[in-house]
């Protein structure tokens, strides 16, 4: 083996073991992040009767509605499926394709929680009427929150894209935001069942 290769062995190596570092560094947080919203749902189950003679609920929730809200940020969880896989095949078109596709889907989803909190606020539902309104303000915004989060990853990933292409670090930045984006998937299927699903009934 020439010297040449050796040395290109070595840095494919230290790239390799780099990646694995920051993937490993980043499932450290989405632990922390667990930690958080299982605290949320815990907070939120202590005060889910606490209505302090206000408002109930399950009077505001519009079920219908916010089952096609849980649909969108769904299947942004799908086309971010695709957007990795293409990644994969070293398509950087298709990837910024359904990576585009995934941040429309997910701005569609923030909209639709802002217009929820905004019908609630008007109708007299806020965080100060009732430990149960606070916990549910502080949960389902916590939520939207971090998906606002990610779609500003997503810009980022636009520009680093168009700069760079598919080299190692937007490699290792899709793949972490890939995480992070299935993980809020999976927290929301909870606040679904358990804040809406739950509290309509």
């Amino acid at each position: 083996m020439t010297v040449t290769a050796v040395e290109t062995t070595h840095v494919a190596q230290h790239h390799c073991g780099d990646a694995s570092i920051k993937i490993f560094g980043f499932w450290i947080y989405i632990l922390q992040d667990l930690f958080l919203f299982a605290t949320l749902f815990a907070n939120f189950a202590v005060f889910s009767s606490a209505y302090d003679g206000g408002s109930v609920g399950k009077d505001f929730i519009n079920l219908p509605f916010v089952i096609f809200e849980t649909f969108f940020l769904l299947v942004s969880s799908i086309s971010y499926g695709f957007s990795i896989v293409k990644m994969y095949s070293n398509n950087l078109k298709a990837t910024r394709f359904w990576l585009q596709i995934t941040f429309v889907l997910g701005a569609i989803f923030v909209g639709m929680e802002l217009y929820e909190f905004m019908h609630l606020i008007h109708e007299g539902a806020t965080p100060s009427v009732s430990a149960y309104w606070s916990a549910f303000f502080v949960l389902v915004a916590t939520h939207g929150i971090h998906v606002t989060g990610g779609l500003i990853w997503m810009a980022c990933m636009f520009v680093h894209l168009s700069c760079h292409g598919l080299n190692a670090d937007n490699r290792v930045r899709l793949i972490c935001l890939s995480l992070f984006w299935h993980f809020l998937d999976i927290v929301w299927i909870g606040v679904f069942t358990v804040v809406y699903l739950l509290g309509a009934l």
